[in-house]
């Protein structure tokens, strides 16, 4: 087995390759809350139109799920050219598939226009999107991972988190402009402007991913050619490193269902049951993303003095210290309060967490099987939950006579204990021993 890369990679590397995961990262959130705050606002009159329009809401954020459940195989399928055939092939490739499929949804027409077609053509782009990012972050993660030294895998790790924020800021602040005008602009062809707008970023961003050199880790893997010819990442995966995938998905499926719940179930709470304005909602977003890009880095930094595993339990700990005291505020209705539940949420606690386990989650696995672990177990968890928290949150609010939000709180602390327990057993020292016995 190769043991884990402790050379700190060239200045000139380090220059390329931070740019290139932060964009990355960055698009795919751009364009995954982008159709989350979508799917919440305005997909269900446009494309799933219902006298009722919180059954219009549930169907288009059913939508959201989907992508979800085509992460997984993406995760798996390109995890494991990942490490065939490199990180930075898949990352490039991936990226396109993802940018692309973002630009052709703001292409369709609407429901009134081409009938049930418009909802069929919006699923299969929202596959074809969840079949790119379903490696895009744990592509991103492994790529960090590897270029950095022992002594800055934390704040190298941080850096596709710190994408995550700068694509949820600026696709929160063009959803708070969009909803602060006319309801007619929005409905009629101003949801489509920022989709479309991904064209562009995807020529931007791939043109950046093609200047990045691959990591030295697979660079010595690639070396041992008869070595990477018959490696079968998969079943290598769940033969020897099982254990490390159980701890990356049972962290991933607390993370996912938390953060989703935070960032997409409360723009529609707050519209569908509170009659709170969209705009206040989204420009919480946009505030809290922006206090996430100071705590990213922060928090990166943080790993490398006290150990990624810490940061991971105090995230926890605050989001289930904020459980039912986020609702409270929310149930306010003012937006003072409704902002600082979301930063609070979604500006320091899920912030602190996604950072730390850049460099916690690579390191539950060797570089042989390490891409095929992260994209395996972050997107089977994350289809888990990432996909039908937000649903499940909406459900049980919609089917109480109350809208009581109670069992959403409950959630949270579901969430915030399978991420303290998965942190809990660190598969870190057994892979360190394999390969100083390999």
């Amino acid at each position: 087995m190769t043991p884990p890369s402790t050379t700190t990679s060239p200045p000139k590397a380090h220059k390329s390759v931070g740019p290139a995961v932060v964009i990355g990262s960055a698009l795919e959130w751009f364009d995954f809350y982008l159709y989350a705050s979508m799917a919440a606002l305005v997909f269900g009159p446009i494309f799933f139109p219902s006298e009722n329009s919180a059954t219009g809401t549930l169907a288009a954020v059913a939508t959201f799920a989907v992508g979800f459940l085509a992460r997984p195989f993406g995760g798996m399928i390109f995890g494991v050219l990942g490490d065939k055939i490199g990180r930075k092939a898949v990352l490039s490739i991936t990226f396109l598939l993802m940018g692309i499929s973002s630009g052709l949804i703001g292409l369709i027409p609407s429901y009134a226009s081409i009938g049930i077609a418009a909802p069929i053509l919006l699923v299969a782009l929202r596959i074809a999107q969840g079949l790119g990012a379903g490696a895009e972050f744990g592509s991103a993660i492994a790529v960090s991972y590897e270029h950095a030294d022992k002594k800055s895998r934390g704040r190298l790790g941080s850096w596709p988190a710190l994408g995550v924020n700068i694509g949820l800021l600026v696709s929160s602040l063009t959803v708070a402009i969009l909803t602060s005008l006319s309801d007619e602009f929005l409905y009629s062809w101003g949801w489509r402007i920022p989709f479309i707008a991904s064209f562009a970023l995807v020529g931007l961003g791939f043109w950046v991913r093609r200047q990045m050199p691959e990591t030295p880790d697979f660079e010595r893997l690639a070396a041992q050619e008869k070595k990477l010819e018959k490696s079968r990442p998969m079943r290598d995966l769940f033969k020897s490193d099982w254990r490390g995938l159980m701890v990356v998905m049972a962290i991933t499926v607390g993370y996912n269902g938390v953060s989703y719940v935070f960032k997409t179930f409360s723009l529609s709470y707050l519209t569908e049951f509170r009659d709170v304005a969209a705009n206040i909602g989204a420009f919480g977003i946009t505030l809290a993303s922006a206090v996430a890009i100071v705590t990213v880095p922060i928090a990166g930094r943080v790993c490398d003095i006290v150990d990624s595993r810490r940061v991971i339990l105090f995230g926890a700990a605050g989001t289930a210290a904020i459980a039912f005291p986020f609702f409270w505020l929310l149930n306010t209705g003012r937006p003072v309060y409704i902002w600082g539940a979301l930063i609070l949420a979604t500006g320091i606690a899920v912030p602190a967490m996604l950072a730390a386990s850049g460099s916690f989650l690579a390191r539950q696995f060797p570089t042989e099987v390490r891409a095929s672990g992260l994209g395996t177990g972050r997107e089977v968890g994350g289809a888990f939950a990432g996909g039908l928290a937000p649903l499940a949150a909406l459900t049980m609010v919609t089917m109480s006579s109350t809208n009581a939000t109670w069992g959403v709180s409950l959630l949270f602390i579901v969430g915030a204990l399978l991420i303290a327990g998965g942190s809990l057993f660190d598969q870190q020292r057994n892979v360190d021993r394999r390969a100083d016995t390999a």
